[in-house]
């Protein structure tokens, strides 16, 4: 891979004036640019370099030779270099410019054409030999490859601090040590450290709009200047491996505040999805609350740290044979009778998969989504068998059936399973029939709901297919969703995080948008603000009709302050005609007796 991308450079380097080698921090780009022949080489990072204000003087005596300006990274050096040359006569100078993103897409640029070269990730091999020349710990080289994902730069600090003493056995200290060389690289393109914080917040929530991340505009500004930073739907994300390092680090520095982060932010994307009202908002949602649960094997299986290499859309005619050929690969991957699956398979229309395409169009992946109205077909009725009517009368028919997914390479497999539960949520209901261990695994990590195996051994592999299925109507989503989630938040907090929670959602009664981000909503009673508007106005009337002295005069309290909508605390406290002392202790018993609810199933 190293010698093509060097060829496209040469290439570009002969054909064009001005050329862009751009890639990820770490990726390669220095050492790539430093193979080209009779070129000057300006580094804008070497501490002991030349300045970028020195940028013009450089470049107007070349002297028609060809420049090398690495580490243009940062608005100030682009700004440095665009008026460098404007300051040089036209055909003054060569140059290639090696930046982090696109210069192209600074104004500062001033729209000059300009020849891209992106520099990729390296292959897991050629990581996993870049590790053995720098540390003998079989361990430490296993983590290099693990946490690099075909960043050279990572896999290196890995080796270096393992060798400083970290063990390998430790990855969230490594990574720490790790984070703390990428900031110091992030560093140059916004100084200072108040970012810094919620970079590592952005990492662990996923995607982050200002409020998820308690960030002002300044910072966040900053935040989506950054080179490993993209802008996207529900706000920012961090790239991989950077994202999956920084929330590492951040894990280990402070278990607590992170799984708190991770809680909040949960309940906020799902409070969120229980308002929104266009599908592809709530796809968009659903993905990021997978992703929040945390849970490893949906971690591992739908979020991999690596970037897919591919683009999913539906199939055409022409891509019959490649999809017979991953078809194929699928049976034997599998270990089922070719012929028996190939029999079953020839009844699904090409248009029914959807496939995922590499860099240079080559269909690497596919998935067979299937309308559930066809369920008698002789491609579908083997794998449903006696479930097919149960399914159909269930009002599932109006749905999607997958009947398979494959995908060689990891992370583009991970794209594709994401794209199907997409397809779900926009679509209806999803079925699935698997006699794969894994796929059954990963559905029950999904909450999907198991109907149990077919009678027939379908595939002839000595393993009868497993039949499951999911409500993905959007009124159906946030349950699901707070089902699948491996630590409830109230469950998981102590009862003065509870009461706080409760002592907020109650001052938010009135504010419909303000009491759906509460993580109360994760109860699966409270699903939406308004259910959780009125469970907690019934518990405050039934407290203060207790029989308990004490409780109703704390119930009186919480419905005089709370429900009354008006009254201070000193006026609700004289209306009760009770002393200050008295009145604060009833209303403590009375957010503690709410906040109990919730560390507990509701009653019916």
């Amino acid at each position: 891979m190293g010698e093509c991308v060097a060829a496209r450079l040469g290439a570009a380097v002969a054909e064009h004036r001005f050329v862009n080698v751009t890639g990820p921090p770490g990726v390669g780009k220095s050492r790539l640019v430093a193979g080209l022949a009779d070129a000057w080489l300006v580094d804008l990072d070497d501490g002991a370099g030349m300045p970028p204000e020195g940028l013009p003087g450089a470049l107007a005596g070349a002297g028609g030779r060809l420049v090398v300006v690495d580490g243009v990274d940062g608005r100030r050096r682009t700004e440095a270099l665009g008026a460098a040359l404007d300051a040089v006569p036209a055909a003054g100078c060569r140059l290639v410019v090696v930046s982090r993103g696109p210069v192209a897409a600074d104004p500062a640029w001033g729209g000059r054409d300009i020849a891209r070269v992106p520099v990729p990730p390296l292959p897991d091999t050629a990581v996993a030999e870049l590790a053995e020349t720098r540390c003998a710990d079989p361990g430490a080289r296993k983590l290099a490859v693990r946490l690099a994902c075909g960043v050279p730069f990572v896999a290196e600090a890995v080796c270096r601090a393992v060798l400083a003493g970290t063990p390998a056995s430790a990855p969230g200290a490594v990574a720490d040590r790790v984070a703390g060389e990428l900031m110091g690289r992030l560093a140059r393109e916004a100084p200072g450290r108040r970012w810094q914080h919620a970079l590592r917040l952005l990492a662990t929530v996923g995607a982050g709009d200002e409020r998820l991340l308690s960030a002002g505009p300044e910072v966040f500004d900053v935040l989506a200047g950054l080179s490993v930073v993209r802008r996207g739907v529900l706000g920012l994300s961090v790239e991989e491996p950077y994202r999956q390092l920084l929330e590492l680090a951040y894990r280990w520095r402070s278990p607590d505040a992170h799984g708190t982060v991770r809680t909040r932010a949960s309940g906020y994307r799902v409070g969120l999805l229980a308002g929104a009202r266009e599908p592809e908002e709530r796809a968009d949602l659903v993905e990021q609350a997978l992703f929040l649960t945390g849970d490893p094997v949906l971690r591992g299986s739908l979020f991999p740290s690596a970037r897919p290499p591919a683009a999913v859309e539906r199939a055409g005619p022409s891509d019959a044979a490649p999809i017979g050929r991953l078809l194929r690969q699928w049976a034997a991957r599998g270990g089922f009778d070719l012929r028996r699956a190939e029999r079953l398979t020839e009844h699904w229309q090409t248009e029914a998969f959807h496939i995922a395409r590499d860099g240079d169009g080559r269909v690497v992946g596919l998935a067979s989504l299937l309308p559930m109205s066809g369920c008698g077909a002789d491609g579908v009725e083997p794998l449903l068998q006696q479930h097919a009517d149960a399914l159909v009368d269930a009002g599932r028919a109006d749905g999607l059936f997958l009947g398979a997914a494959f995908c060689p390479d990891r992370a583009t497999h991970a794209h594709l399973l994401r794209h199907v539960l997409r397809q779900a949520v926009l679509d209806g209901p999803l079925v699935v029939s698997t006699a794969t261990p894994e796929y059954q695994s990963l559905l029950g990590s999904l909450g999907f709901r198991r109907h149990g195996s077919v009678r027939d051994d379908v595939y002839r592999c000595g393993r009868r297919p497993e039949v499951y299925s999911n409500d993905m109507r959007p009124e159906a989503l946030p349950r699901w969703l707070r089902s699948i989630t491996p630590e409830d938040p109230p469950a998981r907090a102590g009862t003065a995080t509870v009461r706080q929670w409760i002592g907020q959602a109650l001052g938010q009664l009135h504010d419909t948008r303000a009491l759906a981000r509460s993580p109360l909503l994760a109860h699966p009673e409270t699903a939406t603000a308004t259910a959780l508007r009125r469970r907690l106005c019934d518990a405050v009337r039934n407290l203060a009709v207790s029989d308990d002295p004490a409780d109703a005069e704390a119930g009186a309290i919480l419905r005089a302050y709370y429900l009354g909508r008006g009254p201070t605390h000193r006026h609700v406290a004289a209306r009760l005609h009770l002393s200050r002392a008295t009145y604060f202790r009833r209303l403590d018993r009375g957010l503690t007796a709410l906040a109990g609810m919730w560390e507990r199933p509701f009653p019916p």
